[in-house]
């Protein structure tokens, strides 16, 4: 009866932010692995955490790629949990919204954020008075896939290829228009930063959604457009579009033969949405690392792999779905959407 009280899980130290993850040493974040991956992880937390459901909060509509990733992995981290987890959808000025709720959760490991480029490196980079930071209120858990984009454009168009494209473009300036999903949107920083490597002054033509361009690619009224395999592929497997170039490191297993742009002569190209968790920033870190390891269990688990791959997405390495890991990444994102933003003109 008598001794010190025992303390509880949120009393422990706590973490502040994604700075404190990369400057953990490899000691302790291998001590902290090794205690998440054990069968007994979630018991030696003792019995206060988790001991009720946990939300996870997509920041966009449901049906879109972010919202089918999270309702993908998250039966498969429950799992590992012990405790099912909620998907809730809250969208709005691109994520922002969903994000600034996430920043003001408390930060008890019951509350996550799906986390992505709109409010995680696109917003910050455009838009002034979010009412959060990235960096400061949020600690990444783990990254679950980056989603490449192509380069896809109407059957009327001529270009066979990327170079052709390029070719074309300088050929017909500003005739050859392509669609995105809108300003400052993923697909649009990753037209601007192909002008601005290849010289090809492709038209940039936004529109409010991948799903409000398609018709106009149908019909012709755009000449191509930056869009997802998700998007793309069913066009270009009926013959009413051409996919050119996957912006992916490696050509993909769902469409093995388009080869990527960095392979038709624009080195080390690369794009692509990112989808992954985060906590808010003060989540003690023996829950960081129990959750980062059940991201680790999810996206190993086939099915799951099978799913996320036939929407045109890569999983993240073994690496990247640790906290770290995913902290190192978010860093090289932030550094590319700033570049990319500055070149489009949209920087704030």
């Amino acid at each position: 009866m008598g001794g010190a009280p025992r303390r509880s899980i949120a009393s422990r130290p706590r973490q502040t932010g994604l700075e404190d993850i990369a400057a953990m040493t490899t000691g302790r974040r291998r001590a902290l692995l090794a205690l998440a991956a054990s069968p007994l992880a979630v018991p030696a937390l003792g019995q206060t955490w988790p001991d009720r459901a946990i939300r996870l909060l997509v920041p966009y509509a449901p049906g879109g790629n972010s919202d089918v990733t999270a309702r993908s992995v998250a039966p498969r981290m429950a799992e590992r949990l012990g405790q099912p987890i909620i998907v809730e959808n809250r969208a709005g000025a691109g994520g922002s919204v969903g994000a600034l709720a996430m920043a003001r959760a408390r930060p008890d490991g019951f509350s996550l954020l799906l986390g992505s480029n709109g409010p995680i490196t696109v917003n910050p980079a455009v838009q002034q008075n979010l009412g959060y930071d990235p960096i400061r209120d949020f600690i990444p858990i783990g990254l679950f896939v980056r989603t490449p984009l192509t380069f896809t454009v109407h059957r009327a168009t001529p270009a066979q290829t990327v170079q052709e494209l390029i070719a074309l473009s300088r050929a017909n300036p500003g005739t050859v228009t392509m669609g995105s999903s809108g300003i400052a949107s993923i697909s649009h920083l990753a037209l601007e930063e192909f002008n601005a490597r290849t010289g090809a002054g492709l038209t940039h033509v936004p529109y409010g959604s991948g799903g409000a361009m398609t018709p106009d690619l149908v019909a012709g009224n755009v000449k191509g457009a930056v869009t997802e395999v998700s998007t793309a592929q069913p066009l270009h497997r009926e013959g009413v579009a051409r996919i050119l170039g996957i912006t992916a490191a490696q050509r993909l297993a769902i469409l093995p033969e388009i080869p990527t742009v960095a392979e038709q002569g624009v080195p080390e190209y690369r794009a692509a949405a990112f989808v992954g968790v985060m906590a808010p920033a003060g989540t003690p870190r023996e829950i960081i690392a129990v959750l980062e390891a059940a991201v680790g269990v999810a996206i190993a688990d086939p099915a799951v792999r099978r799913r996320l791959e036939e929407m045109g997405s890569e999983m993240a390495s073994p690496e990247e779905t640790t906290s770290a890991g995913f902290a190192a990444f978010i860093q090289r994102e932030t550094e590319w959407t700033r570049n990319a933003a500055t070149r489009a003109g949209l920087r704030r």
